[in-house]
């Protein structure tokens, strides 16, 4: 079977590096699914205002050269520190024989556009801007829904989200309603886990800034952020 992108998201993520580990965890984070010419019509989402939340299918598309193949089938997942082997089919991983990522979201609202057609407006995506989606489907509690379900080693694990300190003259340097969705991205602390330097300086693109950030403990300190020409 071969499947072609029925759509592609913009977001003010521009690369993998900040990208949340799943869906949800930004809520704040607005996200945009626009699609491709063959799909830009009303008729292709008649009756989705009525749902809160979406299934998206997607690919892991900058996720190149570390897929399962075969020849290595286990993972190092983030959760576990980076430490620890997991069997690829046991984790969400990046690295897939087909790249494959599934995401819920929620619905913010849908967008008529002349040009677009409907424009889909989401919250909380853990996607990068341009990332191809191949579907889009609705999420229905009665079936969707287990919160009793056990987690595997997620439920082994805790984590909480950084405290992140903006200083007001670095805050004015972009727009209002960007903060929010800025903030919730480096609360769940975008470096790889198994970092942990206080003197280390990051760099994370959104959207035209490059915004660099120390991490001390449970604190993220935004200490410049950047005007990408």
């Amino acid at each position: 079977m071969e499947i072609q992108p029925i759509a592609y998201f913009h977001s003010p993520l521009k690369s993998k590096f900040g990208i949340p580990r799943q869906s949800g965890l930004a809520s704040e984070l607005t996200g945009r699914i626009v699609f491709e010419p063959p799909y830009r019509h009303e008729d292709a989402v008649r009756g989705m205002e009525d749902f809160e939340y979406l299934w998206l299918i997607w690919e892991f598309s900058e996720a190149k050269g570390g897929s399962a193949d075969g020849k290595s089938l286990t993972v190092r997942p983030p959760r576990l520190g980076g430490n620890r082997r997991m069997g690829v089919f046991a984790t969400r991983s990046p690295f897939r024989p087909n790249r494959l990522g599934l995401s819920c979201v929620r619905l913010s609202r849908i967008i008529k556009d002349p040009h677009l057609g409907p424009v889909i407006e989401v919250l909380g995506a853990d996607l990068m801007d341009g990332t191809p989606i191949y579907d889009v489907k609705p999420y229905v509690v009665y079936a969707d829904a287990h919160p009793e379900a056990k987690s595997g080693f997620v439920d082994q694990t805790t984590w909480e989200p950084l405290e992140v300190e903006l200083p007001e003259p670095l805050a004015q340097l972009l727009p209002d309603e960007a903060l929010p969705a800025l903030k919730a991205v480096l609360a769940q602390d975008p470096r790889p886990r198994y970092q942990n330097d206080p003197e280390r300086i990051y760099g994370m693109p959104f959207m035209d800034y490059d915004v660099r950030f120390c991490v001390k403990g449970k604190t993220l300190t935004v200490v410049d952020i950047i005007a990408v020409p």
